[in-house]
């Protein structure tokens, strides 16, 4: 079943750095995915122009974070990423960081929903709205666990004997992608503001800074380390110019520095958000208190 999930082009030679990944497990789903969202924005955009309609910027939004994920699966660097640690940090990090907050941010639920036939359309409505799926719902989709959820994606798949494994075997390589993209989507989704829930952008704050410590622990740790975590996944490292523990490092001071960067930074910018709303809502209540 390799063909599966291994089969690839190469242009201008063999070397990974010219290797383009076209397994069907990868390919097949993005573009699944892609024609869903693109037939529903359609769907939507025809129905109404409105304001509630699907805006343009969601569907920016949406195509961004669909091309990361196809830049770190289908480009040359998930090939390279197999044999050196470094481009496999990146990749990981383009999945969690930057393809994850893009895709939840755009909000694409209505758009894949009504890009369904009416009467699947109904169903799967009515198989999300379902007594037992909204309390799962509910409770996966709280700060809390949402974060722990992710943060154990992130740790679990880290520990060497998985990794390397993940490395050796495509089904577990893909299952790792999937989680990562999958806590990813559900931590950003939950965490991100969106209109009416002001209130919860300080547990937002919070739970990314907490993110941001903890990833950069990881790296930390990547980059101190004497000894080398996956000596599988070094094998490019000196045609590049580093030692295996080089490459290691480096990929350390990926994950702690501009991916540690991205966590922090939203929390931020959302403490920013909170900030001005706590504002808004103190001069309200003083305005109501000091009109006769």
């Amino acid at each position: 079943m390799s063909w599966l999930f291994d089969a690839s082009i190469c242009l201008g030679g063999t070397a990974p750095e010219t290797t383009w990944t076209i397994g069907p497990a990868i390919v097949l789903p993005l573009v699944l995915v892609a024609s869903l969202y693109a037939g529903g924005t359609l769907r939507l955009w025809q129905r109404t122009r409105r304001a509630h309609a699907l805006r343009l910027q969601q569907a920016l939004l949406f195509a961004a974070g669909w091309l990361t994920i196809a830049a770190a699966l289908v480009t040359p660097l998930h090939a390279l990423s197999e044999r050196l640690f470094a481009a496999h940090m990146i990749e990981h990090e383009l999945i969690m960081a930057v393809a994850a907050p893009l895709i939840a941010a755009s909000a694409p639920g209505a758009a894949m929903l009504w890009s369904l036939p009416r009467g699947c359309r109904h169903a799967v409505g009515n198989l999300l709205g379902a007594g037992p799926v909204v309390q799962i719902w509910r409770r996966i989709s709280r700060p809390a666990v949402a974060t722990v959820l992710h943060g154990l994606a992130i740790w679990i798949w880290h520990v060497p004997g998985l990794f390397e494994a993940a490395l050796e075997r495509g089904v577990l390589h893909y299952a790792q992608h999937a989680s990562f993209l999958g806590t990813g989507l559900l931590f950003w989704w939950v965490l991100l503001p969106r209109r009416g829930a002001e209130q919860g952008l300080g547990v937002s704050v919070m739970h990314l800074f907490l993110t941001s410590m903890h990833t950069s622990v990881l790296g930390v740790l990547l980059l101190l380390s004497p000894r080398l975590w996956y000596p599988a996944n070094t094998g490019l490292s000196e045609q590049w110019g580093l030692t295996p523990l080089e490459d290691q490092q480096l990929a350390g001071l990926i994950m702690w520095v501009p991916a540690g960067l991205v966590y922090g930074l939203a929390a931020l910018l959302i403490a920013g958000l909170w900030i001005r709303a706590s504002g808004k809502s103190n001069g309200g209540t003083a305005h109501a208190l000091s009109t006769p």
